[in-house]
């Protein structure tokens, strides 16, 4: 049995984020897409995804609201803020820092 790998700690602000550059999204349509995008190795849970929403609201990074889905039910959409954008350039450029420095550390010669 193969187990999938979790997500790095601090990286689904980011790829919820990068997500909504796409479009706005409910919450079940953030998590496919991640889902999708990754061929199916990230998988975003609800006790993760709509706490981190949650978050990302109170930061001002994204808005929300209510509007009717592709299948007639009510759910939040969630859209991306210009302070969201900016965030999420720091995000990235954090992120590409840190997996660099693990690649340096991982490249190292073994003596």
């Amino acid at each position: 049995m193969t187990r999938k790998p979790e997500l790095l700690p601090g990286t689904l602000d980011m790829l919820i984020l990068k997500t909504l550059t796409r479009a706005p999204l409910h919450g079940y349509g953030i998590a496919l897409s991640i889902k999708r995008l990754s061929d199916e190795v990230l998988t975003v849970e609800e006790g993760s995804l709509y706490p981190a929403l949650q978050r990302l609201l109170l930061q001002g990074w994204v808005k929300a609201e209510w509007k009717m889905t592709e299948t007639n039910r009510r759910a939040r959409f969630y859209t991306l803020t210009a302070a969201g954008r900016k965030q999420l350039g720091v995000e990235v450029s954090e992120f590409e820092q840190m997996i660099a420095a693990i690649g340096r550390v991982l490249a190292a010669d073994s003596r």
